[in-house]
């Protein structure tokens, strides 16, 4: 699995693991969005709600069928990938200054914007895959200024056994406090 905050590189990522382990990539926002999976739409985040129940039973149902190793990504995914199916949970970080170019550039504005930077300081995807896989199964890594193919070979590396599965290695939050700039990201909370 593959999770993180939008605009870390989920999809990327998981898109070219997949193909370098000859593994199936489900996309679970896709898998959302191709069999209308969503219950409703939040429209002060533009984006879709997932009826989480079907969404996870459909990915089981995929993951079950499938005849060769499965790589799902999605900042949700913890919630719709059930544990026992989980070999490892890769938690992509990025920068809070880098993903906020990237998440503007994808056209986040105003809360949408704020509250996933706020989520990506504040280490809730990790703390979220922890709290669903448990810690040994989750490994962080940053991605700030990575290539694509860097951090599929970093993530291919450990599923070997050659590299290191690390928490703990991302501390956004003490960083912005250290530099006085905490204020300028989670101003709007």
């Amino acid at each position: 699995m593959v999770t993180g905050t939008p605009g870390v590189g989920k999809t990327a990522v998981s898109h070219s693991l997949a193909s370098k382990l000859g593994a199936i990539h489900i996309d679970v926002a896709e898998l959302v969005k191709e069999e209308n999976l969503a219950v409703g739409r939040d429209d002060a985040r533009q984006t879709l709600v997932a009826d989480t129940k079907i969404v996870q039973k459909r990915v089981k149902e995929l993951i079950q069928r499938a005849d060769k190793d499965v790589v799902v990504d999605g900042h949700y995914a913890v919630d719709v990938v059930p544990s026992q199916m989980v070999n490892r949970v890769f938690v992509l970080r990025r920068s809070p200054d880098k993903l906020k170019a990237t998440l503007e550039a994808y056209g986040f504005a105003g809360k949408k914007l704020w509250e996933n930077l706020a989520a990506e300081i504040l280490d809730v995807c990790l703390w979220e895959a922890v709290s669903a896989c448990g810690a040994e199964q989750v490994c962080e890594l940053d991605v700030s200024g990575r290539a694509v193919e860097d951090v599929v070979k970093a993530i291919g590396s450990i599923l070997e056994g050659g590299g290191r599965c690390e928490r703990g290695v991302v501390d956004w939050l003490g960083k912005l406090e250290r530099e006085g700039r905490l204020s300028d990201f989670l101003r709007d909370f």
